[in-house]
């Protein structure tokens, strides 16, 4: 789950994106320059339309950008074909995103298998176990035959995080995860994440909530399409402590 320690495992240069429609161009982001290692837990802070979720697209192979360079694992994007973008998705990234897209009349151990079935590095006898270990981490072990549809908020988040562990991918994206959740639910949503972090796991957090980006080791912060600030927790601790080291 590591890349090498002198190659970023994402590296933006001078990143741009825009929409076009009805031949009227729309800037979306700016001369992005982003590098982030394996193992980080990084948050993309921004109000809405700042361009946070259009960078998490492109960053998660959804998208691509109009200009600039992304390079992933010290290799480029640029030339790479749809199939193979998909390709890296599907081995490298998953998703978490604040509606659950969970099938809610079906079990959350098939929920959580779901991806399984459609890859095909997974043999078939390691499913089970995969599935199971999975549904464990989030701590929901006793509600593996539960439908989603009977599970609380929280709970069909979590079970959406195990989803995206059960690939054992690089990165995580998490997109707004606790955007839907009461307070309570969104606390233990982002000490799950933070456990996945410290057990090793790369994750990127999208939000607009300064709450929520605190759980990050990391704060990258969006406005209008331009990052203003790249934050880690050892400095924001200390501008707390009004500039001195304790």
């Amino acid at each position: 789950m590591t890349s090498s320690k002198t190659t970023p495992l994402i590296e933006t240069i001078g990143l741009n994106k825009s929409y076009v429609n009805d031949e009227v161009e729309t800037p979306v982001l700016h001369d992005i320059n982003l590098s982030i290692s394996s193992g980080e837990f990084v948050a993309i802070m921004g109000p809405s339309g700042s361009g946070k979720s259009t960078l998490m697209h492109i960053l998660g192979f959804l998208d691509v950008p109009t200009s600039g360079h992304y390079n992933f694992k010290g290799a480029s994007t640029e030339e790479k074909s749809e199939d193979e973008l998909a390709r890296i998705r599907s081995a490298s990234v998953s998703f978490v995103f604040q509606s659950f897209n969970l099938l809610p009349r079906t079990s959350v151990f098939d929920n959580v298998m779901l991806p399984l079935l459609y890859n095909s590095a997974t043999r078939v006898s390691e499913r089970k176990d995969r599935v199971m270990k999975a549904i464990e981490s989030v701590g929901l072990t006793d509600r593996a035959t539960y439908l989603s549809n009977q599970l609380s908020g929280g709970q069909q988040q979590r079970v959406a995080i195990a989803r995206a562990l059960v690939t054992t991918p690089e990165i995580i994206f998490a997109d707004e995860p606790t955007g839907n959740l009461d307070s309570t639910s969104g606390t233990h949503v982002m000490e799950i994440l933070q456990n996945l972090h410290r057990s090793g796991h790369t994750i990127i957090l999208v939000t607009h909530e300064q709450m929520t980006a605190e759980h990050a080791e990391r704060i990258i912060r969006l406005h209008d399409g331009h990052v203003i600030s790249d934050d880690r927790a050892f400095t924001r601790r200390i501008a707390k402590r009004g500039g001195q080291i304790k």
